[in-house]
């Protein structure tokens, strides 16, 4: 049974998913793209290799791994919202992607064989969901030995005053841009919430290693805002 936030957050990307690509690079200033190609250098995805993309929305991060696999490879993207998805598939239609399959699910039970993947990531998804280690242990158990396992997401920043910038623009400011641009306030103050609640980076790294990896190397974006987790699989 879903909880309540699960509840919460398919609302949210059901209302939100025509808009949500817009409003990415909105509010992120475009650096979003930025984030991931710096992230994607880090993991190095081999050609001929299969990815798994939770909470993966509209694929953003999908069609990237899709690129960087090639035709040889296999990547498959997962989301509970449908309307997230039915963007994300006219985006892998539109770039003729035959490697990429989409499917509808729940991140916190993979419908997977254990050792699936060689990389597993989940991109500004995880401070959605409802259980963060038990959807990090999913991805532990899917990935393959030797896999590497990737979760790029908001971050506290170390700065103090970057740290008041930061709160002041997510609290204040990024609920206001989507009232005014798409008519969506609740929608963003919720966004702005989750990303309040999540974890820091050292909370995080550890739960990694709580969810079973043999290591976990941070490497922080943007004066700390972002923060990519890279672990691997033994």
């Amino acid at each position: 049974m879903a909880t309540q936030k699960e509840k919460k957050v398919y609302q949210v990307f059901q209302s939100i998913s025509g808009s949500y690509d817009h409003m990415n690079s909105v509010i992120s200033f475009r650096l979003h793209k930025l984030w991931r190609k710096k992230t994607m250098k880090q993991m190095n995805v081999r050609r001929g290799t299969t990815a798994l993309d939770l909470c993966c929305g509209t694929a953003d991060w999908t069609i990237q791994l899709g690129k960087a696999a090639g035709p040889g490879g296999g990547v498959t993207g997962i989301d509970f919202s449908e309307k997230m998805l039915e963007v994300g598939r006219e985006k892998i239609q539109r770039e003729q992607l035959a490697n990429i399959d989409l499917i509808h699910g729940n991140v916190n039970n993979l419908p997977f064989e254990d050792n699936s993947f060689d990389y597993v990531t989940i991109g500004f998804g995880l401070r959605n969901v409802s259980d963060y280690l038990r959807v990090l242990k999913e991805m532990q158990r899917v990935l393959k030995p030797g896999g590497t396992a990737v979760c790029l997401e908001t971050s506290w920043p170390e700065n103090n005053v970057v740290e008041k910038f930061y709160s002041f623009y997510f609290q204040s400011v990024m609920p206001i841009v989507g009232k005014v641009l798409i008519n969506r306030y609740e929608e963003y103050r919720w966004l702005q919430e989750s990303t309040m609640a999540f974890p820091s980076k050292e909370t995080l790294g550890v739960m990694f290693m709580e969810a079973g990896f043999s290591q976990v190397q941070m490497s922080p974006f943007s004066a700390g805002t972002v923060c990519a987790h890279i672990a691997r699989k033994k």
